[in-house]
């Protein structure tokens, strides 16, 4: 893809030196998780040629590291318990301790899956109250990277209330909530970083077969060959400068300082650039067993209804790609759909907030996959809701539904598919558990268009599990939409009071198997 040596602008080096001593990833450290009942990867760094042996329990492995001082054992399924000691002895030893086992997800997106606790609402009880020993958080470290790397960087965190400061607040929530009904040890590993786009963590080989996706890539050359890094800085320092005197003034005044510009990087180093967070943050954690995935991203692509219409290839890719590299075709991944939010309150408008949550319900048509509709859980003048618990806990129960075989309602009411009776547009919908619902006196968010194209206010009402729509204006009506706004007004919901998800007919529905 780039023309020109990456070496001077790799800002980790995809390999690493050979070692004399043994070495594991930081993923491997004290008080980690490991996966129950599964085989489990353990891999690291020693000597070409050096025998290494790792034991756990009452198993011992052994491999030989190969010419590139790589080595990878495979620890037999374990049951859930703990705490463990994982030694692993070459010509040195690494005893990392407190390792447990149980449940282990992998969480990744924007800066809402970074965002810790102090930010949500009711922190500084949630945080008093964060006292589970068997619940644990790795954070990676966030740094974009140019090409594939072995480790990533982070910790492990036990969460109680002084660490659980400094954790995601949606990972720790969505774990929470696991811990409590499995009542097993239960670990997130967090790969997440704010203002970073779908397409930064998805690997390159796999964005460059797909043809959608070929103009992107190429935009981004376009970007490197006309960065003038001198033009870059006099552009940084010519902003920086009235910051500088905005931001005294507003300390002065004991207000917020704006927002401060941003020093010059070359395209190619930008966290925004495809591939680099799965680069560097992703890959490297490739090997690691889990048991699934939960994803809150999409802010960044919601910026133009082109950019959001193309998340409809993009996550499906995004889920593709990372199963592939786990060799999980069937690995459970589940994502939170755009919560409600007045796009308004950001210059520029972000057009395509409502075309981004539809090309999300839409990759619902992938298998072994979820949604927590989060239409009613937003800010609506705040990019980033407080509610973090709400929205975790309706990851969890598709996690506890759909992964662990709980039987309770898990989604909101998503629609199904349509038919057109004379004046009326009848329709039908799946989790419509219990029966269709709607909150708070009659239904409201439908529109309703006719071969003129244009939307009109519809008149809705429930038939069973279904919805009726029509308009007096509209004789011969071709298309629903429901919620189709940033921040809408609807109140469509299921008896389990989920919320229904914003869709419109004239986009692909999903097959009715989902």
């Amino acid at each position: 893809m780039h023309s020109y040596s990456l070496a001077a602008l790799v800002l980790v080096g995809g390999g690493l030196p050979l070692h004399a001593a043994v070495k594991l990833p930081s993923v491997f450290s004290s008080h980690m998780v490991l996966q129950r009942d599964q085989a489990v990867a353990v891999w690291g760094w020693a000597g070409a040629g050096e025998v290494v042996a790792v034991s756990l329990g009452d198993q011992s492995k052994q491999a030989t590291a190969d010419e590139h001082g790589k080595w990878r054992v495979r620890l037999d399924p374990l049951p859930a318990g703990g705490p463990h000691e994982l030694k692993v002895q070459g010509k040195n030893t690494v005893t990392i301790k407190d390792v447990l086992v149980g449940e282990v997800w992998l969480a990744s997106g924007q800066s809402n899956m970074v965002h810790i606790m102090p930010y949500v609402r009711d922190a500084a009880r949630e945080i008093a109250a964060a006292d589970y020993p068997q619940l644990r958080i790795f954070t990676a470290a966030a740094k974009p990277a140019q090409t594939p790397q072995e480790d990533c960087g982070g910790n492990w965190l036990v969460c109680n209330p002084k660490n659980t400061e400094n954790v995601s607040a949606v990972a720790y929530f969505f774990a929470r909530a696991l811990h409590r009904r499995l009542d097993v040890p239960v670990g997130v590993v967090n790969a997440s970083l704010g203002s970073t786009p779908i397409e930064a963590w998805t690997s390159l080989d796999a964005q460059q077969k797909q043809p959608e996706l070929l103009p992107l890539l190429s935009s981004w050359q376009t970007k490197a060959r006309a960065y003038d890094p001198a033009a870059a800085q006099r552009e940084y320092e010519r902003l920086h400068t009235p910051w500088e005197a905005a931001a005294k003034e507003a300390a002065a005044a004991q207000q917020p300082p704006p927002r401060e510009p941003k020093a010059p990087l070359h395209p190619y180093q930008q966290p925004q650039h495809p591939a680099v967070m799965y680069n560097a943050m992703i890959a490297p954690l490739a090997p690691y067993a889990v048991r699934g995935v939960v994803w809150y991203q999409g802010e960044y692509n919601a910026q133009t209804e082109e950019s959001a219409a193309l998340y409809a290839i993009q996550l499906p890719l995004l889920i593709a790609d990372w199963r592939r590299r786990r060799g999980r075709e069937d690995l459970p991944f589940a994502w939170v759909q755009l919560p409600n939010f007045d796009v308004t309150t950001r210059q520029p408008v972000m057009t395509g907030w409502p075309a981004l949550r539809d090309a999300m319900r839409r990759s619902l048509a992938v298998p072994h996959t979820g949604m927590a509709v989060t239409i009613d859980l937003g800010d609506a003048d705040s990019l980033h809701p407080a509610n973090k618990l709400a929205i975790a806990e309706r990851l969890a129960l598709w996690a506890r539904a759909e992964v662990y075989g709980e039987k309770i309602a898990w989604s909101g009411p998503l629609f199904a598919e349509h038919q057109i009776n004379g004046r009326e547009i009848v329709l039908r919908f799946r989790h419509a558990d219990g029966g269709l619902v709607a909150k708070g006196g009659p239904l409201r968010g439908f529109e309703i268009a006719g071969a003129d194209a244009r939307w009109r206010s519809g008149e809705a009402r429930l038939a069973d599990d279904r919805v009726i729509v029509s308009h007096p204006e509209v004789p011969q009506p071709m298309a629903v939409r429901y919620a189709w706004a940033a921040n809408p007004d609807g109140n469509l919901c299921n008896a389990a009071e989920l919320p229904a998800s914003p869709f419109k007919t004239d986009a692909a529905s999903l097959s009715p198997t989902r």
